[in-house]
């Protein structure tokens, strides 16, 4: 979570705490928190006009992207189903989503099957794949990465990057503009190599992440494909913290390998990424889109959410799954701070005799963040809900499982921001194996929590209350 996306509740919370603490009909109190609020408040809305309301005045950019995206997508996928021929399917298996699938495909995202995928729980697992897949790659080497440290695992990609592309392998390196900051001799060892970069929405000083006014609409997508035939989805970004060397400890997170159609549609969206940050366009070709072979596996959509669309793609996923769930749902995320509409479908399914389950960490990197997601929680279990703190190092799984049938992995969190002004990207598996093993990496991860009950909820201490209702007053903008 970004430190600077909650400055303007930073400069107003001593205003928001002496509310909170002094009564308005006492005198002295009132005459205080009129001081404090004439010299907090200008800042604060200084600071929104600049950081808040601006983001609202690129709104047009953002539905030129959108129109653009579309135009693009049209050529690219008519290459797509040339390679390929799988642009529409049906799976007798999928009768109760068949409605799922519906919607989703509304959303752009078409259901691919022949899928083998591979469900990573550990840094090291998917590190150790991605790195020896870049080592395989003949063709080209596409990386899109929210963050990228400058640390040693950061300069081992940095070094297996310029290989590739000294080899003569076409290496694409998108990062976002603030999530990443390569260093300067990197960027200038990747240029040499003939690898090429692009920032997205990049700050207005290239090397100062802090002066960037778009930090709202920041691309938070990890996603990996090489020779058009793996690629990786998920929440893991890159650096050493994700393999357990920072100041969290343990990292639990997951990520997907997959190989078969659905890696044509991750390759789409990175190519759509890719033409928007770099204002160049890969051109399609079978290069990109090699025949899928025909195998046995799962089916896969490749869903994606972001500020240029209309509608939360991701989100509208989200309420499906909960919706479609007969027996139970598990879901785990880092940050649990729901809108209103999935706050009722949660609370629906489980007051329907779903066993709903939720999964968020104890260690946190976001104080703010942290309290919001016990309140919300706190509010949920009154209606049924099972809500587990994970204290064995840091969860950043954004996952949910449904029934044991259908599984959504991917970048997406169970917040606000993740619903409608980060860019996102999740898979969505329809395979009873693959959900199962999900299922059951929830119920190891249990033996790593404690459950927040309602009993604890209530006996939480003022402070506490305290915390959680500011938290929960500032969430809209966590």
């Amino acid at each position: 979570m970004d430190l600077i996306a909650i400055l303007p509740q930073i400069v107003t919370m001593p205003g928001a705490i002496a509310i909170l603490y002094f009564e308005r009909d006492n005198p002295r109190s009132a005459v205080l928190w009129l001081f404090l609020m004439l010299i907090y408040a200008p800042a604060g809305l200084l600071l929104y006009i600049f950081y808040g309301y601006s983001m609202r005045l690129s709104r047009p950019g953002l539905r030129k992207k959108e129109r653009a995206d579309m135009f693009r997508l049209g050529a690219v996928s008519k290459q797509k189903q040339l390679c390929d021929g799988t642009c529409s399917l049906k799976c007798g298996e999928l009768e109760h989503y068949d409605n799922l699938v519906e919607l989703l495909r509304s959303a752009g995202a078409e259901l691919t099957a022949g899928n083998e995928v591979t469900i990573m729980n550990s840094g090291e697992e998917k590190f150790r794949a991605l790195f020896e897949d870049i080592r395989q790659a003949r063709s080209h080497v596409h990386l899109e990465y929210y963050i990228i440290r400058k640390d040693k695992l950061g300069e081992r990609l940095i070094d297996l990057l310029c290989e590739k592309a000294s080899e003569g392998v076409k290496v694409c390196l998108l990062t976002d503009g603030f999530g990443t900051v390569l260093k300067r001799s990197d960027i200038k060892r990747l240029k040499e190599s003939g690898a090429e970069l692009a920032s997205f929405f990049p700050s207005l000083l290239r090397h100062i992440p802090l002066f960037n006014a778009r930090f709202n609409h920041r691309n938070h997508r990890k996603i990996a494909v090489i020779d058009g035939e793996i690629g990786y989805v998920g929440g893991y970004n890159i650096g050493d913290e994700y393999l357990g060397n920072g100041p969290f400890g343990k990292w639990r997170d997951t990520h997907l390998r997959i190989r078969g159609g659905a890696v044509h549609d991750l390759q789409i969206r990175f190519m759509l990424d890719w033409d928007f940050a770099a204002h160049t366009g890969l051109e399609a070709s079978k290069i990109y889109f090699p025949k899928s072979p025909e195998a046995d596996g799962s089916p896969v959509q490749i869903v994606s959410g972001g500020p240029d669309r209309k509608r939360s793609h991701i989100q509208e996923a989200y309420l499906k799954l909960i919706a479609s769930a007969k027996n139970r749902v598990y879901l785990q995320t880092p940050y649990f701070i729901p809108n209103e509409s999935l706050l009722d479908a949660l609370k629906s399914a489980a007051l329907s005799g779903v066993d709903v389950r939720i999964m968020i960490p104890e260690k946190i990197d976001h104080i703010f963040v942290h309290w919001a997601n016990l309140s919300f929680l706190g509010e949920l279990i009154r209606y049924g809900v099972k809500a587990y703190i994970y204290k064995d190092g840091f969860l950043h799984a954004k996952t949910i499982v449904v029934d044991g049938e259908v599984a959504s992995i991917g970048s997406a969190n169970w917040d606000i921001r993740s619903m409608e002004l980060n860019f996102e990207t999740n898979a969505v598996i329809y395979c009873k194996k693959t959900a199962i093993q999900q299922e059951k990496a929830f119920f190891e991860d249990i033996n790593s929590c404690y459950e927040w009950t309602e009993e604890m909820y209530a006996q939480r201490t003022y402070m506490m209350r305290l915390k959680s209702g500011i938290s929960r007053l500032f969430s809209p903008l966590l």
